[in-house]
């Protein structure tokens, strides 16, 4: 009678199972997670997750100093360090990132900055390259 819709998750994110870190807060230390983080404090220290729908947010007000290694990496805020993402990694027009970005698939809006380099993980496949037609060597 009075039961819960249980609305299937289209973003592919675990939901229900979100953590803030609410603007005015400081942590200090590494963060190991499941599901969701949304940050809007500050975070002194690692940010790491397993799985590949675990998400990570730094809204406008967040900012991070350690690195990141999540699947799908969100940042309109500031970062000081490396990004590591197995899925995506999206850049706000707000984000400022001093630091490596290593990703699969990246978004970055107009304003973003990045202070870094940018490494290209491509996707583990199980198919093999045919190897170059000796004309195309040429």
């Amino acid at each position: 009678m009075f039961g819960l819709k249980r609305h299937k998750n289209e973003t592919g994110y675990n939901s229900g199972t979100t953590t803030l870190i609410a603007a005015g807060t400081r942590l200090t230390g590494d963060i190991s997670f499941t599901g969701n983080l949304e940050i809007e404090g500050e975070v002194i220290g690692n940010v790491t997750a397993e799985g590949d729908k675990s998400r990570v947010r730094v809204l406008h007000s967040g900012s991070v100093k350690g690195d990141i290694e999540v699947a799908t990496i969100i940042v309109n805020g500031n970062v000081k360090g490396d990004l590591f993402a197995s899925n995506l990694i999206e850049l706000a027009a707000k984000a400022i990132v001093e630091g490596n970005l290593n990703y699969n698939l990246i978004g970055i809006e107009k304003g973003a900055e990045v202070v870094g380099t940018f490494v290209y993980h491509s996707p583990e496949s199980n198919v093999t390259q045919f190897p170059a037609d000796r004309d195309e060597v040429i």
